[in-house]
């Protein structure tokens, strides 16, 4: 593996990002469910009520990864970094990047003093689940998750 850079992100970042956000739910055979656009990702991201942090994996000028997380907060546990995408691109994976970057992320919920670092992962995803299981993570398939679309809210009827 050639050493690459990992370093948080910035707004430039934002095209390669969303390239592989999307590159993502291709694989996840979900691409028509990005709707994000770098400009509100942006805003989300380094405007002045940011959501999340976004580390990238950069070799010779090249965006080859990310990870992006936020605060997530449990009653039981307290603040918790939850990491919503970790994504290598596909002609990259197998070479060490992603581990580079998941193993950032671990070092700042470490530092912040979070309680612990949780993600989602597809059940049919053996890579992902192979390389979460090499970290000795827990992959819980007791908890469903629950999701309201915007549409959902809206005609909801309250």
């Amino acid at each position: 593996m050639e050493q690459a850079l990992i370093r948080k992100g910035v707004p430039r970042d934002l095209p390669a990002t969303l390239d592989l956000i999307r590159e993502l739910a291709v694989y996840e055979k979900a691409p028509e469910a990005v709707i994000t656009t770098v400009e509100s990702m942006e805003k989300d991201g380094f405007g002045p009520d940011k959501v999340f942090d976004l580390w990238v994996c950069e070799l010779r000028g090249e965006i080859l990864g990310i990870a992006l997380c936020y605060v997530r907060y449990s009653t039981w546990k307290g603040r918790c970094m939850y990491l919503e995408d970790l994504v290598v691109r596909e002609a990259h994976r197998g070479k060490g990047y992603g581990a580079l970057l998941f193993e950032e992320v671990m070092r700042e919920t470490r530092r912040r003093g979070y309680a612990q670092m949780q993600w989602q992962v597809l059940d049919w995803n053996e890579p992902a689940l192979n390389f979460y299981r090499k970290y000795g993570a827990t992959l819980d398939g007791e908890w469903i998750n629950g999701i309201l679309t915007q549409q959902d809210i809206e005609g909801a009827g309250f």
